[in-house]
């Protein structure tokens, strides 16, 4: 799983059937053992996430392990809205 915030949303007027009803944001990945940012990606959200919001994310094939996702065409689906990260030694 991958710890990220949302940066962003993604509106497609022209998509895979699969992807209709979906909510897709902009998520980019945090390293929060060095505190840094890392690459961006987009992720179906499962959970109402917003912008701003530090998420969990799951990818490849554990991504599409829910009813809504089960044909979708996605690697990357939020599955959680992170309240606190505690990494022993690394205060955020």
């Amino acid at each position: 799983m991958i710890i990220g915030d949302v940066v962003g949303n993604v509106w497609a007027t022209r998509k895979n059937d699969s992807l209709i009803g979906l909510k897709l944001m902009i998520v980019r990945r945090i390293d929060v053992c060095l505190n840094e940012e890392k690459e961006s990606f987009v992720a179906a959200d499962l959970v109402g996430a917003g912008i701003g919001e530090r998420v969990l994310v799951a990818t490849g094939s554990s991504a599409r392990q829910s009813a809504e996702l089960e044909h979708a065409l996605v690697d990357a689906s939020i599955i959680g809205i992170i309240d606190e990260v505690d990494v022993p030694g690394n205060h955020q």
